[in-house]
């Protein structure tokens, strides 16, 4: 039976929504993927996603658009991973593992390009596939200034010493958020000393940042040390005053987290939660049952700040970080430690609105100035009597635009 050719989504010249590439080739071979790289770039990409039986896709502002006519085939993934990672590639992908990696393109002597890389097999057209997801990395890590950080964060975003958690989904800016934070601390007068980093991958990178009093070191896991908990053991031999942990995921790992800001250090990790109560919830249930108490007290003595940002689509373009955040100082740390851990989270819930600031506050802030549409920031209202009041608002404004 004859099998089904791809068919293209787009029609030159009539469903063009954004402008495709110029000089795509018939089919694509390894010295196509650098140029065709660079103009994603040019085009304001954030993201290029290569995917087996589809068109290239660039995300530009939270929004897929076709990047090439033809969809793409196994001839053409094939050069396609085999340029950012080698020909050993597929058969990784054939084992059940995926890949991470990170990749550069040299524009000139002085000037390159970084990207954040994952390849996973996946079913294409009934057929084995990959997808190849690449992020583009800013030549240098933006500033607090412009990721437009609340002043409270940044007062509280370097302790002496104690663990600091950047939370949120996937593909919300926690490693930017970082990056901001790490060049903050990094051109302050006096610097931040010595300051390692483990990260998979590296995808920041530090070289336009000068000040004579900070120092940083960057290692890949697993490239230069095999995981996170390795590189956080690694960093007690180094004498830094800063270790950054790209992702604190395992008990091990955060284990390793909290002995090292127990031990004077500042910590930063990114974790996968969704709000302040759900990370210690999330970090505590990594523990067996049997140790969970003592982690849990080991955990809260050595927090300092947790901040879990969103990204939603801003109204005219572009997208809006929402930020829910709350600082542990002392006497918080101290009114939790005289609880039960098991009722940490419910404690946590009522303690952000007081002591820090809610998703839902940063969604409010972000609609009354005009920044998101309703629907978005319906997505974080929880209360009833929230949402009437947004309907309410919404209902007198409409009224005002018919008068």
């Amino acid at each position: 039976m004859a099998t089904r050719r791809p068919v293209s989504l787009l029609k030159k010249g009539k469903d063009d929504v954004k402008k495709t590439w110029p000089d795509e080739p018939e089919r694509f071979q390894e010295q196509h993927i650098d140029p065709f790289l660079l103009w994603c770039i040019e085009s304001d990409s954030s993201d290029v996603t290569f995917q087996t039986g589809r068109p290239v896709y660039n995300e530009i502002h939270g929004v897929l658009y076709p990047a090439t006519f033809r969809p793409l085939d196994s001839s053409d993934m094939n050069a396609i991973v085999a340029r950012l990672y080698g020909v050993e590639a597929n058969a990784i992908l054939a084992g059940g593992a995926d890949i991470d990696l990170s990749y550069e393109i040299m524009v000139d002597r002085w000037n390159r390009s970084r990207f954040r890389v994952n390849m996973t097999a996946i079913l294409a057209e009934g057929r084995d596939g990959v997808q190849v997801t690449m992020r583009i990395l800013p030549k240098e890590p933006p500033t607090m200034d412009q990721l437009d950080i609340e002043q409270e964060i940044r007062d509280c975003w370097n302790p002496r010493q104690g663990l600091v958690l950047i939370t949120g989904p996937t593909g919300s800016g926690k490693s930017t958020l970082l990056a901001a934070g790490n060049r903050m601390i990094m051109e302050r007068p006096h610097g931040c000393g010595k300051m390692l980093t483990y990260e998979a991958p590296i995808e920041f990178t530090y070289d336009t940042i000068y000040s004579k009093r900070s120092l940083i070191g960057q290692s890949e896991v697993p490239r230069h040390l095999p995981s996170f908990a390795a590189g956080v053991r690694n960093a007690l031999r180094r004498k830094p005053e800063v270790i950054l942990v790209g992702e604190a995921r395992d008990r091990e790992t955060i284990s390793a987290a909290i002995e090292a800001g127990q031990t004077g250090h500042t910590v930063y990790a990114t974790v996968h939660t969704t709000g302040v109560a759900a990370t210690v919830r999330r970090m505590i249930s990594t523990f067996e049952p049997s140790e969970r108490v003592e982690r849990a007290y080991s955990l809260m003595e050595t927090l300092r700040l947790i901040v879990t940002q969103t990204l939603v689509p801003k109204i005219g373009g572009g997208r809006l970080g929402l930020r829910e955040w709350m600082e542990f100082t002392e006497e918080i740390r101290e009114e939790l430690l005289s609880l039960p851990f098991e009722s940490w989270s419910t404690t946590l819930m009522s303690m952000v609105e007081e002591h820090g600031q809610s998703m839902e506050k940063s969604a409010q802030n972000g609609y009354d100035a005009g920044l998101i549409d309703r629907r978005h920031y319906l997505t974080y209202i929880q209360s009833a009597g929230a949402m009437k009041k947004v309907e309410e608002e919404e209902k007198k404004r409409e009224e005002e635009s018919v008068s």
